[in-house]
């Protein structure tokens, strides 16, 4: 652990400086530039808006908001552990000349999909205005779920990465993963009121991302108390997968260049 964090220490202007490299390379040549950004998120919302309350006829309060809560939250997930898969191969020119701790580049990856979702939540608080959504401190918990999503991609991107070098087609495996959880994780329902039994017991609490996803909108959107004790167990296991994760990673890294 005190490896880690010389490292993270030594190596955050990299971290920074990458993020903002990938930025700016993501929109290099696009006629609409950096809106971009606001427009695909947005844009999706409108779609999953139309699925859910015309060809389901489905109603939920606000509605918007609701769905593109869940929508900006897995996407920040969806984007980071795809992406962590092929790292070191993306990056194999850079790391085959000059060390650097693998898991920054993961890190360097998840600012770069964090940006993007913080420009989702600034959609999102626009349209909880237009609702008129009232204030209330169950808001709060927005920063102890947001880090917990951001501990438990950190860790899961810390094993696919590690993996990903060894075994090429992991990614066409987490592909069909990342879409079933997409069904998963109530992305464009309500799995607290759609669901039933055992069934809706184990999406909302024994599935990581639909449980952070539902908390997030029953605590900002409708002012219900969390499910924290499920809050702090997630937690433990987010530590533990990324502990554990980066100690692989410090002990492999060494190959991962040899090995693509």
């Amino acid at each position: 652990m005190k490896h880690f964090i010389q490292d993270l220490v030594k190596y955050r202007r990299y971290m920074v400086y990458s993020a903002r490299a990938q930025l700016k390379n993501e929109v290099a040549g696009s006629f609409l530039n950096w809106l971009w950004w606001i427009l695909d998120p947005l844009l999706f919302m409108l779609v999953y808006t139309f699925v859910y309350s015309v060809v389901f006829g489905r109603s939920q309060d606000y509605l918007c908001a609701f769905i593109f809560l869940g929508y900006s939250s897995w996407e920040f997930f969806n984007r980071s552990v795809k992406q962590s898969v092929k790292l070191v191969k993306k990056y194999k020119p850079v790391l085959s000349k000059v060390y650097l701790p693998k898991f920054v580049l993961i890190l360097s990856s998840m600012m770069v999909n964090g940006f993007k979702m913080l420009i989702s939540f600034g959609i999102i608080i626009i349209t909880m205005v237009l609702y008129r959504v009232p204030p209330s401190l169950t808001m709060l918990w927005v920063f102890p779920f947001l880090l917990l999503l951001f501990l438990l991609t950190f860790g899961l991107s810390c094993w696919l990465l590690h993996f990903g070098v060894f075994f090429e087609d992991l990614e066409n495996i987490v592909n069909v993963v990342l879409r079933l959880m997409f069904y998963l994780s109530g992305i464009f329902y309500n799995p607290e009121k759609q669901l039933e039994g055992i069934v809706r017991y184990c999406m909302v609490r024994l599935n990581p991302t639909c449980y952070i996803i539902t908390q997030l909108r029953n605590t900002i959107l409708y002012a219900q108390q969390p499910l924290w004790h499920w809050l702090i167990l997630w937690t433990v296991v987010g530590l533990i997968v990324s502990v554990c994760g980066v100690a692989l990673i410090y002990r492999y890294e060494r190959r991962y260049v040899k090995t693509i």
